[in-house]
């Protein structure tokens, strides 16, 4: 095995110059595909984390029977908030948890009316997280002790035709399924780049909510901020185990639309990834293919010495198993600090809004971000893909008569 790995070798660079035309080849497409790879992550990464702050944390812990009516907003309260709260803070993996209460309802101004979901949060908690607060364009987030005050989208403003200091009729759902109308204040106007979001939420302070909707130190929901995204499936067996009476589910869950769309990127992300390896393995494949028509006499030697046809093949493929791991180590190496340097600076897109809801959950500035085991696991394809194509090449030198091989000019 030595001695063919060392003959594999030395072949290889007999030309260096065609060598050297493949092995660019392949290092580009792997440095291209690195970097693909990195962004997608990166805008996964950044996606996944807006929608938990959007979306109300990573997981929510709701009363049972909740979940088939999630929908309608249902008045569920929790039989013990403060419990649910205190079990959940005691994991590890949780950075915070509040408590909250969802109902639906309808805002007006004049004529102007709109069907609204009402969140009531305890701004305590929740300001340093919420997406909203971090991107108020006029006035300010709520405060714990906030009354009749509420925060609104700018889509939203725009509909009702309102702005901060305004007031608007709110009319709210309460535990007796009475309908309960209020006159708020507009204390702040968020914008976040999604129109439809923007006009289906107002947001009031949770104790404010408590004693409107007739739910004095109650809550319908608490929800769960993890310290990293993506492992909401283990702590939600976690928390399902302790809170056996509580119904857990994840954002993705209770927003499978957004799951779906990552679906859909990841397809598209491999497909691309595929058609790039597939180029540079041409590029092998013609490099092989000269080389076995090159050496064809080398061929009739080697077997009038005893090399078997099964030996010859799998020195060609050798070789192009060292054209794939020499392109692989290069290009793996110089596609993670390039994804590093870019990562550490980010990537702005600007105005994205038109993108839709993705695009916004996206932000303007994307951080590439790749793991060792991806590029590991990119590495070993391009080392397979060259294999593969060496494999017909391969096929054809071992099945050379020698006599004829020895007179070939």
């Amino acid at each position: 095995m030595t001695q063919s790995l060392k003959l594999a070798w030395r072949n290889m660079w007999r030309n260096w110059r065609r060598t050297a035309i493949a092995l660019v080849a392949i290092i580009l497409g792997v440095i291209l595909l690195l970097f693909f790879d990195g962004l997608i992550k990166g805008s996964d990464q950044a996606i996944f984390g807006n929608a938990v702050r959007l979306y109300g944390g990573n997981l929510q812990v709701h009363a049972p029977g909740f979940r088939e009516k999630a929908t309608r907003y249902p008045l569920l309260p929790l039989a013990s908030a403060d419990t649910v709260i205190e079990i959940v803070k005691a994991q590890p993996e949780v950075l915070a948890a509040s408590e909250r209460i969802n109902t639906a309802g309808i805002v007006s101004n004049g004529g102007n009316t709109l069907r609204v979901a009402i969140t009531a949060l305890n701004p305590t908690v929740e300001a340093p997280l919420s997406i909203q607060a971090e991107n108020i364009v006029a006035g300010r987030f709520l405060l714990p002790d906030d009354r009749d005050a509420v925060v609104i989208g700018k889509a939203m403003a725009e509909s009702l035709q309102v702005q901060v200091g305004d007031t608007v009729n709110l009319i709210g759902r309460r535990k007796n399924e009475a309908m309960r109308q209020h006159t708020m204040t507009i204390v702040g106007i968020y914008s976040l780049g999604m129109p439809e979001i923007e006009r289906g939420v107002v947001f009031m302070a949770l104790s404010d909510a408590q004693t409107l909707y007739n739910l004095r130190d109650q809550a319908t929901e608490a929800v769960v901020f993890m310290q990293t995204v993506g492992n909401e499936d283990s702590l939600m067996a976690t928390l399902q185990g302790d809170l056996p009476s509580y119904e857990v589910d994840t954002w993705r869950s209770l927003r499978p639309e957004i799951q779906q769309t990552m679906q859909t990127k990841l397809a598209a992300t491999t497909f691309f990834g595929v058609v790039i390896l597939l180029i540079a393995g041409i590029g092998i494949l013609n490099l092989m293919l000269m080389a076995s028509f090159e050496r064809t006499r080398e061929m009739g030697v080697l077997a009038a010495l005893g090399m078997k046809g099964r030996q010859i093949m799998g020195l060609f493929m050798l070789e192009g198993a060292l054209i794939g791991v020499v392109g692989a180590l290069i290009g793996c190496t110089l596609g993670g600090l390039l994804i590093a340097w870019v990562g550490s600076v980010g990537i702005g897109f600007g105005d994205i809004s038109g993108m839709g809801e993705i695009g916004a959950l996206m932000g303007d500035r994307i951080y590439p971000a790749i793991s060792l085991g991806d590029l590991i696991s990119r590495g070993v394809l391009v080392v397979v893909i060259t294999s593969l194509a060496s494999l017909f090449p391969a096929w054809q030198a071992s099945r050379r008569e020698p006599a004829t091989a020895l007179h070939h000019v």
